[in-house]
């Protein structure tokens, strides 16, 4: 059956380095991938998938299924760019990877049960939007979850950070500045903030780390800005240690607010990503197959300053997020415009096919095999 479905793959391959090479050339900002969603739903239609477009009122966001039943093995799509600069993270050779493995075994699910399930996931740059999948419901019936992530490294699935991107804002006078000398700020109020905030940090846990910048602060020195706002990015290894930091700045915003008589607001300005739950068994499972299509040297599980959208969907499903090398060596740094241009040779294509391959074949191994589920399932109810 895996080689039926190595060879139903090879009949799409054109199709889908076209896919790739599409969206390398139509590089679109957060929530705005207007052409990149309409192509990929176009060509899940024409290869037999339901397509739900703008799923849950999202405009580029979409669910594709064929098959029925259970298990559901899920793929998933991340297909925004960096304005300005394109896709220095390869997010287009990551949905290539994703359609490719739902196509895979899409093309054999009819034979041997369950469903193939893929996801449109878009603004993974700004927060994305898989904390509201998981808050209405959408992951509730999905057996496993499966993405790889193009990269410099193969390696298996690690951690990520857990970030929580905090907006405070302080709301004062305004009028002339030189005709209000003794009046405080709201510019004070977050400047205040700043102060106490440098003091307290050499008091958090040793993994937390809180970046901040001023959005905004006033326009010109002759007005007292009227409201001014900082924005930080509180960044730990578990959300729980994180939470304790996001309690100490709200704490101090309630202070500044009370000691000047400013007005204050705290809100998040971004979803917050939870730590990445990597599921063992599957990790093994897909390092396993990797090997059997051809992808020898994987590095040990590695875990990322970053964040990322799928941890809260671990926290509700079996989840791995790998790394596939798609260099040929590493001279070609990630995150850069060398990188993005990688993601659309021949060499790139060739690795993400296998790494797709890799994918649809431990879904096959789920749904084939009750005891793999079971196992992965056991694993993930005791984490």
């Amino acid at each position: 059956m895996k080689q039926e479905m190595i060879s139903n793959l090879e009949k799409y391959k054109d199709d889908i380095k076209n896919l790739n090479t599409y969206l390398y050339n139509n590089p679109e900002e957060s929530y705005k991938e207007y052409n990149g969603y309409n192509y990929i739903c176009d060509f899940l239609i024409n290869n037999n998938f339901n397509v739900k477009r703008k799923f849950l009122d999202l405009e580029t966001s979409f669910y594709a299924s064929k098959g029925n039943g259970c298990p559901k093995i899920c793929f998933i799509c991340e297909y925004d760019a960096v304005p300005g600069e394109g896709h220095l993270t390869g997010h287009n050779l990551l949905t290539t990877t994703s359609i490719a493995a739902a196509l895979s075994l899409g093309s054999i699910i009819e034979k041997i049960g369950g469903s193939v399930i893929i996801i449109g996931c878009p603004g993974e740059y700004l927060g994305g939007t898989k904390s509201v999948m998981v808050k209405q419901g959408v992951f509730d019936d999905i057996d496993v979850v499966l993405l790889a992530h193009p990269d410099i490294v193969t390696s298996e699935s690690g951690s990520s950070s857990a970030i929580i991107p905090l907006s405070i804002k302080f709301i004062g006078h305004s009028g002339l500045s030189f005709l209000n000398k003794g009046t405080y700020t709201s510019l004070d109020g977050i400047l205040l903030t700043f102060n106490i905030l440098n003091s307290l940090l050499k008091g958090f846990p040793e993994d937390v780390e809180v970046n901040s910048i001023l959005s905004n602060g006033g326009f010109t020195p002759l007005l007292l800005p009227l409201e001014s706002e900082a924005k930080f990015y509180i960044r730990a290894k578990e959300m729980d240690i994180a939470k304790i930091a996001e309690s100490k700045l709200r704490e101090i915003a309630i202070y500044v607010s009370k000691l000047i008589r400013v007005q204050y607001s705290i809100s998040l300005y971004e979803p917050e990503n939870e730590e990445l739950v990597t599921n063992r068994t599957l990790n093994r499972l897909f390092s396993h197959n990797l090997k059997e299509n051809g992808i020898i040297n994987i590095a040990d599980s590695r875990d990322i300053y970053s964040g990322l959208s799928l941890g809260i969907v671990s926290k509700k499903v079996p989840c791995i997020h790998p790394y596939i090398s798609v260099v040929p060596n590493e001279d070609i740094k990630y995150g850069t415009k060398d990188f993005a241009k990688a993601t659309i040779t021949d060499y790139a294509f060739d690795e993400a096919m296998k790494a797709a391959l890799s994918l649809s074949f431990t879904g096959y191994d789920i749904i084939l095999n009750e005891n793999l589920l079971s196992e992965v399932k056991s694993e993930f109810y005791k984490k």
